[in-house]
């Protein structure tokens, strides 16, 4: 079993239910572990064997970005759903980061688990 961590993805998108964050933008920040079954590819050396981290990236990506959402759960749900319906991932871990959610804090975090 091998591991990838994607760390501080920074994206944008209209979270939130209050009058002051509804039709706006704001910042999320997601951490990902994703727990996968090598291939071969830590062998070959061959980027076809690899799980496309960057391909991963663009779907989480478009999902967020062109969504909308009332709670970080949702967000969280989202992506963790699409993640883990890749074939060879056996596991995926992340945490949604609303970065000044509350004004005495720096963040506010959701995490969640999933596994096949």
């Amino acid at each position: 079993m091998a591991q990838i961590k994607i760390k501080n993805l920074l994206l944008r998108t209209q979270i939130g239910f209050n009058d002051h964050e509804i039709g706006k933008k704001q910042d999320l920040l997601l951490n990902i572990i994703i727990d996968y079954d090598l291939e071969g590819e830590e062998v070959s050396d061959e980027p076809n064997q690899a799980l496309n981290y960057r391909t991963i990236c663009k779907e989480v990506i478009r999902l967020v970005e062109n969504g909308h959402f009332n709670l970080l759960e949702r967000v969280a749900e989202k992506v963790a759903s699409y993640i883990i319906s890749i074939d060879r991932v056996k596991s995926v871990s992340l945490e949604v980061d609303k970065p000044h959610a509350l004004r005495f804090a720096e963040s506010v975090s959701f995490s969640l688990t999933k596994t096949k």
